[in-house]
């Protein structure tokens, strides 16, 4: 059973950093991890995903340039480096996974992903 624990999430001023990180246990290979964020009201959404593999990135259009994800193989631990936040980044923010590629074609879909965290939460002020 693959289990995944957030960490690093908290409060930062619009144009700060945060990093934040998803430490997985119970994988076997390589698999797919991702990032979603949820905000009060709202659907959640896709950030980025990584496949272990090969550690190539996918990024949302709404993150690109200003996220950056990583994965560090012998931790079993993926980053989400996190710049110039804005206040609407602010959300509870989701690591997921599967244990298979990343594919391409439906990465913002919540059902592609097997296992989810518990989340941590960002909150970018003013």
């Amino acid at each position: 059973q693959v289990r995944l624990v957030e960490s690093g999430g908290g409060s930062v001023q619009s144009g700060g950093s945060l990093r934040l990180s998803c430490t997985a246990s119970g994988t076997h290979g390589s698999y797919c991890l991702a990032w979603f964020r949820q905000a009060p009201g709202k659907e959640r959404e896709w950030i980025t995903s990584i496949y272990t593999g090969d550690n190539a990135p996918f990024y949302a259009d709404s993150v690109k340039g200003r996220f950056t994800i990583s994965e560090e193989n012998g931790k079993n631990t993926a980053y989400l480096q996190m710049n110039s936040l804005k206040p609407e980044d602010s959300a509870m923010y989701y690591c997921a996974a599967r244990e298979a590629g990343c594919p391409f074609w439906s990465l913002s879909g919540r059902d592609v992903y097997t296992y989810w965290g518990q989340g941590t939460q960002v909150t970018v002020t003013v």
